[in-house]
């Protein structure tokens, strides 16, 4: 009986809450600082991976995932931050919401457009991208695939597509270069694959690829 009765009080009772920690912030990337000697990741947001680009509406090809970093190490490099832990994740990163003086991190950051409100793990900042959204700052201003479909398509890409008709076989590729058409005959024409996990399309007219935004290449 008095086993039973350790053991009911012990599953009953709460596991101490984790402490919160603080420090001065280095950043990683939009999404990820480190703070003092504690690597975070900011619960409830989601930025482009440092790789990932997008596309602006004057139609020109930049870094967004660095553009991001880069915009929020410009606002909280070297502050001081208060971050209480949530959990720890399968990179073994503390996952945790954190403040600089009364500035929520993860609002400031989604309300700025420089990353998304992760919906798959909190709902918390869903009205802060509806803001931003609406007001096309940041990220909304562009064509951006979301970081998880970026992560996802770079993990495990596919094998390219055929073209889904005979007669639809210009090539749209997105590049460094921005959004660029192949015709059969060009000099890239064959080593060029279509993804249309990001976005790259086949055409069947080049009059098609132009009316979408895309250049001819050069060659």
């Amino acid at each position: 009986m008095l086993r039973l009765c350790a053991l009911f009080v012990l599953l009953c009772t709460p596991l101490a809450a984790a402490q919160d920690f603080s420090g001065p912030i280095r950043v990683i990337d939009a999404d990820t600082i480190d703070v003092g000697t504690t690597r975070v990741r900011l619960h409830g947001i989601d930025a482009p991976e440092m790789d990932q680009t997008c596309l602006t509406g004057q139609n020109t090809v930049i870094e967004c995932g660095r553009w991001a970093t880069d915009q929020v190490r410009a606002r909280f490099q070297n502050r001081l931050a208060r971050c209480t832990p949530i959990e720890t994740d399968q990179y073994g990163r503390t996952v945790a919401r954190c403040v600089v003086g009364d500035v929520d991190m993860g609002r400031e950051i989604v309300s700025l457009g420089l990353a998304f409100a992760y919906r798959r793990y909190s709902t918390a900042y869903v009205l802060d991208e509806k803001g931003a959204a609406v007001n096309d700052r940041g990220l909304h201003a562009m064509r951006v695939q979301s970081p998880a479909q970026f992560r996802a398509s770079g993990a495990a890409p596919a094998p390219a597509p055929q073209a889904p008709a005979q007669d639809c076989v210009i090539k749209g590729n997105i590049s460094k270069n921005g959004y660029i058409y192949h015709v059969p005959g060009q000099e890239f024409y064959t080593r060029t694959r279509i993804d249309t996990a990001r976005g790259e399309r086949w055409f069947c007219t080049a009059a098609e690829a132009r009316a979408a935004g895309w250049r001819p290449a050069r060659r």
